[in-house]
This record gives structure tokens, C-alpha cells and sequence, in this order.
């Protein structure tokens, strides 16, 4: 009985610390430009991460910032709500306080899902863990592109 118990519980702990690292990230702000759309801070220990997007999740184009500590991007695949999927090869080193170049959503602006990557460390002091931004840009070329209401003609 104690074993199953203790079974229960460090099954429990496991699912609850799952569930806590892969927080989804909610994006409220639906204003045109560049915005933090998600960050983690990835463990040198997995080497791939992937974060979940809700809210208003319409995206152009992403990009990803590195803080803390260099990593070698190798690539990522970006889900949408249509079910569909974008794999993009980065194959980049990043350093810290640096990013990766602009990667356009093919299609245009879609609602993200979530975002997977692939990652390789790179040596550094004190093997420090290194914290990944992930940007979206908003166009809102949907909203744009309606004909503007006309006035009635007096």
C-alpha cells in the first residue's frame, strides 16, 4: 500500500511540474508592430522547447532574442490553429543579446498556435542557462484592408 502511495505521489509531482513548465503564453495587446509573444529559459539538459500562444496570437513574421547565454539555433517549427505547420532551418548561432534574423509566417499573418525549436548550447562561463525570447509582428492587414466606411452623401 505505502509503495502505491508513493507511486501516486511522485506521478502527481511529475504531472504537476510538467504541466507548470509549458505555460501557455497569453498575448493580449493586438496593437501593430514588434511584441514579446512568449519566453522561456531553455535547460541545457533537453536541447528543445517548444511554448504554447494564445490570445490575440495573429502573427506576420517572428523572430527569437537570446539572453543570458549563447545557443546554436538549429531550426524551428511554428503550428497554427488551422492545423497546419511551417519548419524553418536556422542553423544559427546566437549570442547572448543577439537575435535571429526576421522568419516570415508563409501565408501572411495566421493565428500561432505554438512555436517548437531545436537548440544546441554553446560553451560559456558557469554554464549559465540562457533565456529565449520569441517576437511576433503584428500587421493587422486584415484590419486594414477593409474599404473604409463611407459618409452618406448630403
Amino acid at each position: 500500500m505505502k509503495k502505491v502511495l508513493l507511486i501516486v505521489i511522485l506521478a502527481t509531482a511529475g504531472i504537476f511540474n510538467t504541466i507548470s513548465a509549458q505555460q501557455p503564453s497569453v498575448v493580449v495587446s493586438d496593437k501593430t508592430g514588434w511584441q514579446k509573444i512568449a519566453e522561456t529559459t531553455v535547460s541545457f539538459k533537453k536541447e528543445s522547447d517548444e511554448v504554447v500562444i494564445m490570445g490575440a496570437d495573429k502573427f506576420a513574421a517572428i523572430k527569437i532574442k537570446i539572453k543570458d547565454a549563447p545557443i546554436d539555433l538549429v531550426n524551428l517549427d511554428i503550428y497554427f490553429e488551422d492545423g497546419k505547420k511551417q519548419h524553418v532551418n536556422i542553423a544559427m548561432p546566437i549570442k547572448v543579446e543577439g537575435e535571429s534574423r526576421v522568419i516570415d509566417i508563409d501565408g501572411g499573418e495566421k493565428d500561432l498556435k505554438k512555436i517548437a525549436f531545436v537548440y544546441k548550447t554553446l560553451p560559456n562561463r558557469d554554464d549559465e542557462k540562457a533565456k529565449v525570447e520569441i517576437w511576433g509582428l503584428k500587421t493587422n492587414a486584415d484590419k486594414n484592408n477593409h474599404p473604409k466606411k463611407r459618409l452618406p452623401i448630403k
